[in-house]
């Protein structure tokens, strides 16, 4: 009697050319399986591409904020780290590749394998990781739509802060979406001719390999504000921040997100007596912050920066407060940069201390977005 399986290679996006997978656990003919060897996405090599002119981005040389414990308490790791269980979504389109599908199977995987029965025909298999939180609380939901054919989106859920710029369709900010990778195949043809099989006489098994590699459909972005000339002068991020112009929602058979804008919500924080560049020391407000990225695109198919779709604008607005305890909005438009980086990366602006006024009175929290006097706190805009 032959045995068959069919090994799926299921690995995050890995950019190492030495990577050796590890040993395959097969299965027979009625639990053909699905392996998950994990590869690490280390932000040096998943950034490594051109921004302009053909200049290599060396995003480690720009960013000046560092990571503490302090902050892995707050924000979480730096950079993606690894899942270990997930969804799978396997649709049975019979013998039309790439045809209407008939019908779904579902399945939870806790840890990095899994086997279940397969019909003759052609199949198409999504796969995204299952939601971590270090609260336990997650941002991201999910929606299936009852056809088979519709993609699954993932949105975020609005905050109870007034959002200011560029999300005309929403009164209030967006959580960030939680860590999330994606992969679909179509077409995986499982045929009584065998064709794409070989056979293994090890194990007297025939063997369909498949090689699916899971990308990130949300993207990590860094940004600072360098403070020059601070002298004590802010003192404190009371507030949270918002990066405006993000998308809302992201396909995960696709990749591509959605054309609605939203400003996405998040946290930063103030560090003191940095050392920037030629040796000076500066203030920093910092922070890490995870988008579904640009409207209308897949970051992960982008080959240059000019190449993206997005024509929105985007602000990173920022609450300080002031040493004499008053707070203002800072305002800076981030277009140029967002652009660049159109996969997640730093962020950085300089703002002279010396040149903002100190306020008066405070203007900083729960007012529309409106150009007010500073002398009332208010909000300090700044062309970048």
């Amino acid at each position: 009697m032959r045995k068959i399986v069919i090994v799926c290679l299921l690995t995050l996006l890995a950019f190492s050319s030495c990577y050796r997978l590890p040993d395959l656990h097969l299965y027979d003919v009625d639990n053909p399986g699905l392996a998950f060897p994990i590869v690490e996405v280390n932000l040096d090599t998943y950034w490594d591409y051109d921004i302009t002119l053909g200049m290599d981005y060396n995003w480690r040389s720009e960013w000046f904020y560092g990571w503490d414990e302090e902050d892995r308490r707050i924000f979480g790791e730096l950079e993606y780290e690894d899942p270990n269980n997930f969804h799978v979504r396997r649709y049975y389109t019979g013998e039309v590749p790439f045809g209407p599908r008939l019908h779904k199977r579902i399945a939870y995987i806790m840890g990095r394998s899994f086997r279940a029965p397969y019909d003759w025909g052609f199949w198409d298999i999504l796969v995204w990781n299952d939601v971590n939180t270090l609260d336990g609380v997650q941002s991201i939901r999910f929606d299936e739509k009852s056809s088979f054919d519709e993609d699954i989106m993932a949105y975020t859920n609005s905050t109870m802060y007034r959002t200011r710029y560029h999300a005309p369709r929403y009164e209030n900010s967006f959580y960030e979406p939680e860590q999330l990778f994606s992969v679909c195949e179509k077409g995986i043809e499982i045929n009584k001719n065998l064709d794409g099989f070989v056979f293994e006489e090890e194990s007297n098994m025939w063997i369909k390999r498949l090689k699916m590699y899971l990308e990130p459909i949300t993207y990590i972005y860094l940004p600072q504000i360098i403070l020059h000339n601070n002298r004590g002068r802010i003192t404190l991020v009371p507030g949270s921040a918002n990066l405006s112009g993000m998308a809302r929602s992201t396909s995960l058979n696709t990749g591509i997100t959605g054309d609605d804008a939203i400003a996405v919500n998040f946290k930063m924080r103030l560090k003191n007596d940095k050392e920037f560049k030629n040796g000076e020391r500066v203030d920093i407000v910092g922070g890490r912050l995870m988008t579904f990225g640009m409207c209308g695109q897949n970051a992960n198919r982008v080959t240059r920066a000019e190449d993206g779709k997005d024509t929105k604008r985007h602000y990173l607005d920022v609450q300080m407060q002031f040493m004499n305890g008053m707070d203002s909005t800072f305002v800076f438009d981030v277009t140029n940069q967002v652009r660049e980086r159109y996969k997640g990366g730093v962020i950085t602006v300089e703002l002279d201390m010396d040149t903002v006024p100190m306020p008066k009175r405070p203007g900083g929290s729960g007012f529309d977005a409106v150009v007010k006097d500073v002398e009332d706190g208010g909000t300090h805009i700044f062309d970048m």
